[in-house]
């Protein structure tokens, strides 16, 4: 990974996910792309819908942009991180500002990008919400998605959590250069595996194969998003990794009841990617 874009606004949230994203970019010696995105204030057609457009717009004020650099900068420096103009190949901290709606905006700059990085939206429907859905739907890269209450360093301890799902499967490859960072690593199957993708024990060879020592963990199937959460907290995990569902059914809103989870109720910061 060499490019983590955030998107950045003046908020608590906001600087919680720029510590999470330079201490992992010091790690990965990735460039840190921060990001403001704000609505053209002579157009009413830059957001999905009127409630939208008037939901940013009531967060959006003409020092926005001003304080939203001014938090980066802090952040970026307090992390040792050089402010730099132009893309290069030594890591930096690159800033920019965009006119536009989120979903445009994220189509735009995140295809771009190795990683986002985004924090839970305290209520759905909101501004932050929009971010999140643009970020999973319309980036086509991994998003890391922070709970309101994100510890600074991740990916010491990793969960994945395995379906045997081709959404699962990329999730891990996006995220091998975390994986092959962490101190430990758990592959976490709810129930048995009777589904044609691979198996647990396939992914645990394959991973050997990069360098990576991984722990297989089985539970009954259950309740999944009760047992998920209760094998992160044995393994001490500090980042579970999972695959969503499609574009489709992301954009219909039809969420199962472990995505649902995940994307708006998971305690641990979580590392998905659409398919």
């Amino acid at each position: 990974m060499r490019v983590i874009l955030v998107p950045v606004a003046d908020r608590p949230e906001c600087a919680r996910a720029l510590q999470t994203a330079f201490e992992l970019g010091n790690r990965l010696e990735a460039c840190v792309s921060g990001c403001h995105m704000r609505p053209h204030r002579h157009s009413k057609t830059t957001m999905s819908s009127a409630f939208a457009d008037a939901a940013w717009r009531k967060k959006s004020t003409k020092r926005a942009p001003e304080a939203a650099n001014s938090l980066y900068r802090k952040v970026a420096e307090q992390n040792g991180y050089e402010l730099i103009r132009r893309a290069r190949v030594k890591p930096g901290a690159l800033w920019s500002e965009r006119v536009g709606s989120p979903e445009r905006l994220i189509g735009i700059v995140g295809p771009v990008s190795d990683l986002i990085v985004v924090s839970r939206p305290r209520e759905q429907g909101g501004v932050a919400d929009m971010f999140l859905n643009a970020a999973l739907l319309n980036s086509s890269r991994p998003v890391l998605i922070l709970p309101q209450a994100a510890r600074k360093k991740i990916g010491r301890s990793v969960c994945i959590g395995w379906n045997q799902s081709p959404g699962a499967a990329q999730a891990v490859a996006a995220a091998l250069p975390i994986l092959q960072q962490a101190s430990e690593v758990h592959i976490i199957s709810c129930g048995p595996e009777e589904k044609p993708g691979p198996k647990s024990q396939q992914l645990t060879a394959y991973l050997k194969h990069w360098g990576i020592d991984a722990e297989r963990v089985t539970t009954k199937g259950r309740n999944i998003e009760k047992e998920l959460m209760g094998a992160c907290k044995d393994a001490g995990a500090d980042l579970l990794l999972a695959g969503a569902y499609s574009r489709s059914r992301w954009r219909e809103k039809v969420f199962g009841g472990t995505t649902e989870f995940l994307v708006h109720k998971a305690h641990i910061p979580v590392l998905t990617l659409h398919t």
